[in-house]
């Protein structure tokens, strides 16, 4: 005979806290349909289960790839009407496949824009023989040897050149 394992069950408050969430936060989840309580305790509580953590955790992950909730929700139906397992998978394939694609073109911007301000920064740290009057202007035609070899990155230029 096989005994059933019991699964821990939250209120909304340990919940919250366990995720660092809200109560109106979970308590909106669930209004959106993206969370549902597993079941109500006998005072009429809603109760969770550890179902709950993981989902929490999805939608948290979403956003951080840019969606909003009533995104997830349009998601998370079109996912739950898939009629099979394996449709519902490929769709799920799909939608991370885009969803990774995307996230690849951010991490290259990003780089580019890390390797900017890097550049910005070592043409910046060889300032040092101007003085605390000298105006800004002069930034423009600065004769620093560093800064005559190299083009002033545009980050800098942008704001010494004058406009």
């Amino acid at each position: 005979m096989t005994q059933a394992v019991a699964t821990e069950r939250f209120r909304v408050g340990q919940l919250a806290n366990k995720v660092g969430k809200t109560v109106r936060t979970i308590h909106f989840y669930e209004e959106l349909g993206l969370l549902q309580p597993s079941e109500r305790s006998k005072g009429g509580f809603r109760l969770y289960s550890e179902e709950a953590l993981t989902r929490i955790h999805w939608i948290d992950r979403l956003q951080q790839l840019g969606f909003s909730l009533t995104e997830i929700r349009t998601f998370l139906s079109a996912l739950n009407e898939a009629e099979s397992g394996p449709l519902a998978m490929q769709k799920l394939h799909a939608f991370y496949t885009e969803k990774l694609a995307e996230t690849q073109a951010t991490i290259e911007r990003h780089r580019a824009l890390e390797a900017e301000l890097q550049d910005s920064l070592n043409y910046l740290a060889t300032c040092g023989c101007c003085g605390m009057d000298t105006p800004r202007s002069a930034c423009a035609t600065c004769d620093e040897p560093d800064h005559v070899a190299t083009a002033t990155p545009v980050l800098v230029a942008a704001v010494t050149d004058p406009a």
